[in-house]
């Protein structure tokens, strides 16, 4: 058991917070958290990088980049742990990414076995759906997964 107020080894760090030895190497070379080290060099770290790394791996898990996720951390005030009032203003600034997200994940949802819209002409019904590839006019990728109509695609 981890004593209170005890500096932590990186084992004990990824057995807390779920993320493997690799990863919390990783995003210590990625300056999104910070270890000291003993007299001996092995990596010790703050009880508080567990809120840290539970704040990137949520960011994460919603899409953001770790340079989105550096940048977020770097507006918080001597690189301190994220507060709970912390945590309600960078996630608010993510809230409308997460609606997008949400509506993308709705539509794939509801038209999972319908046509999407990319343009590939090889399923059976995709000159029902995408006659002449009319999607691809409305631009690039899945159009219908990403928010465009059959309706949209005007014949030429």
């Amino acid at each position: 058991m981890i004593e209170s107020g005890k500096s932590l080894t990186i084992g004990e760090v990824a057995r807390r917070s779920g993320v493997a030895t690799s990863a919390v190497r990783y995003y210590e070379a990625e300056q999104l958290i910070t270890a000291g080290r003993n007299s001996g060099g092995q990596r010790r770290f703050e009880r508080e990088v567990l809120r840290r790394i539970a704040f990137i791996r949520v960011a994460q898990r919603i899409g953001l980049s770790l340079a989105e996720i550096r940048a977020a951390l770097a507006r918080l005030p001597d690189g301190r742990t994220p507060t709970v009032a912390d945590w309600e203003v960078l996630s608010s600034t993510w809230r409308e990414r997460l609606d997008r997200e949400i509506d993308v994940l709705i539509r794939l949802r509801d038209e999972l076995g319908s046509c999407i819209g990319c343009g590939c002409l090889s399923l059976d019904a995709c000159h029902l759906y995408n006659p002449a590839d009319g999607a691809g006019r409305l631009g690039a990728g899945a159009r219908y997964l990403l928010g465009n109509r059959p309706s949209e695609v005007t014949a030429d």
